[in-house]
């Protein structure tokens, strides 16, 4: 009797047990195969912080309760546009295409402006299942941007996809998750692209290199005409000033300290190190003391011009290394 007594409590256990382990046992994660063809890129614009792609977009999956027509997202999209969709469910399985035209949001690096080496970002992700029940699967199959287009003064580098795991610190709204933490599955795409960066650097800082020059010819200039020494010395600050004004416009706001700020700060460090200079030769004429004015200009202007140029070269060239 009492065994009988003991298989019947065992069986009732195991009748209880066993649907709370099928439902402990979370469903298969669908998976979705994404491949991503990059077509264009244009409109860099660094004041705004943004850039405009054109890019396809595919899909591949089992679920058709998975609408992606309706629940694709591109977080980091100021604008999105879509100018192409299609759908195919033969075979079994569910193939999307579309064609999608952005404007997406970025951050620039300007330390090293204009020898910078940027990242543009792009990421996708399904606003209807979370990475519970839905995970992004990369396609590697083939190039993923076409090597035809080019990027204005702009080189590409490489293009990587891959995915990884989106978090939100809320459930938005879903009372059965533990934590007030949402993770999603997110396709992301990655362009590293570089440029050469000669000709531009010579149209931002030449105004500001003629304008140090204009400054150094006045240790040339006899000590009669000390007055015109002091004029170009102080006309040439205030062009530098005008020059750092010019090209701040074009640049985010920054509150690191930027190769266009340090070479610009060095020239009117060195600007005011003329006038400095100038104002204690014009000290030795007052004494009458011609012949040592005049060494004291040729020897100070040697040493600011090889300095100036030392400078210059250690600052670009740390720039052009770290980018």
């Amino acid at each position: 009797m009492k065994k009988i007594l003991l298989a019947s409590l065992l069986g009732f256990l195991f009748h209880i047990a066993t649907p709370r382990a099928a439902q402990a046992q979370q469903s298969p994660v669908d998976t979705v195969k994404v491949g991503i063809y990059i077509i264009s890129i244009h409109d860099i614009d660094f004041k705004k912080k943004e850039y405009s792609i054109t890019f396809w977009l595919w899909l591949t999956y089992k679920n058709r309760d998975l609408d992606f027509m309706h629940n694709l997202e591109v977080p980091m999209a100021k604008t999105e546009n879509r100018t192409f969709a299609t759908i195919d469910t033969s075979g079994g399985k569910v193939f999307v295409m579309m064609k999608e035209e952005c404007v997406m949001k970025d951050s620039w690096k300007i330390g090293s402006f204009p020898f910078d080496r940027q990242k543009l970002r792009l990421s996708i992700e399904n606003s209807q299942f979370d990475a519970r029940s839905m995970v992004f699967v990369p396609s590697l199959t083939g190039k993923h941007f076409d090597p035809r287009f080019t990027l204005r003064d702009w080189t590409i580098d490489s293009c990587e996809v891959y995915v990884a795991k989106k978090v939100y610190d809320t459930n938005f709204g879903d009372t059965t998750l533990p934590t007030p933490r949402s993770v999603y599955s997110s396709f992301r795409a990655r362009l590293d692209i570089n440029r050469d960066a000669t000709g531009l650097f010579w149209k931002m800082f030449l105004g500001m290199y003629i304008a140090f020059l204009i400054a150094y010819v006045c240790f040339y200039i006899h000590s009669d005409g000390i007055d015109s020494r002091f004029a170009l010395s102080v006309g040439s600050l205030f062009a530098v000033i005008g020059n750092k004004y010019i090209i701040d416009s074009a640049l985010p706001e920054s509150t690191s300290f930027t190769l266009v700020d340090t070479l610009h700060g060095l020239t009117l460090f060195f600007i005011f190190a003329i006038i400095a200079a100038t104002a204690y030769s014009f000290s030795l004429v007052k004494k009458d003391k011609q012949k040592a004015a005049h060494r004291f200009d040729m020897i100070t202007a040697q040493v600011m011009l090889i300095a100036y140029i030392v400078a210059n070269i250690y600052f670009i060239q740390q720039a052009m290394t770290n980018g």
